[in-house]
């Protein structure tokens, strides 16, 4: 499997350190980042981004700099909190992107009006984000990453701040987007059944400072459903890891 990400040896910090000595490697699938609370795991993303820089080891993506892969509309990114632009429409916050960077027209065949079809918005195209559910926001959000067809997507908790089921009807969305597409995604959660459900990976990280405390590869067949939850192996994997955090 192609590498699109590459973390060897990486230790980040800001007063202190919070990241030790990572090593991470991601082709085309989907691993989840689960870890306890302040373990690091947005800093990790973070680090996967540009957004930090490491004080030791080296970052590539897709063979890169990422601060280089991210000036090219390469990466996609969710963060828990929408943060879309109040005074732009639904339509306007997915295009946003296209705007800013013109080269990223070329990047995918799927145009801003499918994406925000897809995520079932469009009755809400003409809408401002004060007039949309925290869920809408999220799919407004995601939609917006995933216009410019990024070939890594990078998601931090973005189901975290939803109801239950809000929660349950994204993670439907997010695996019918996945399924059938090569992409390299990185997805971290503090929700281990939801890590399980989605990834063909876990990665467990943990300790002060943080490095990784193991890794569960997961055998469930795709496409996967919420149904799956239900199944003894299912519990079986998430025990896995559950025994890693302990």
């Amino acid at each position: 499997m192609p590498v699109a990400i590459a973390l060897h040896g990486v230790s980040a910090g800001y007063a202190s350190p919070v990241l030790h000595d990572i090593d991470l490697e991601v082709g085309n699938e989907v691993v989840a980042i689960v870890g306890r609370s302040g373990s690091g795991k947005t800093t990790l993303l973070r680090l996967i981004a540009g957004l930090v820089e490491p004080t030791s080891g080296t970052v590539d993506l897709l063979g890169v700099a990422p601060a280089v892969a991210r000036r090219r509309k390469r990466i996609g990114f969710v963060a828990q909190d929408a943060r879309l632009h109040p005074w732009r429409t639904v339509r306007e916050n997915v295009t946003l992107p296209l705007e800013v960077n013109r080269r990223a027209r070329t990047n995918g065949h799927i145009t801003p009006d499918e994406w925000v079809a897809r995520m079932g918005l469009t009755e809400a195209t003409d809408a401002y984000p004060h007039q949309l559910s925290g869920g809408m926001r999220q799919r407004v959000a995601l939609a917006r990453s995933l216009v410019i067809d990024p070939e890594v997507l990078l998601m931090d908790e973005p189901l975290a701040s939803l109801d239950e089921l809000t929660r349950d009807d994204l993670r439907d969305e997010l695996l019918r987007l996945w399924e059938g597409r090569a992409r390299s995604v990185v997805y971290v959660t503090h929700d281990i059944e939801e890590a399980v459900l989605l990834a063909d990976r876990v990665i467990v990280i943990g300790g002060r400072p943080a490095g990784v405390l193991g890794e569960v590869q997961i055998s469930l067949a795709r496409p996967r459903t919420r149904a799956m939850r239900r199944e003894p192996g299912f519990h079986d994997l998430v025990e896995e890891v559950r025994e890693h955090l302990e």
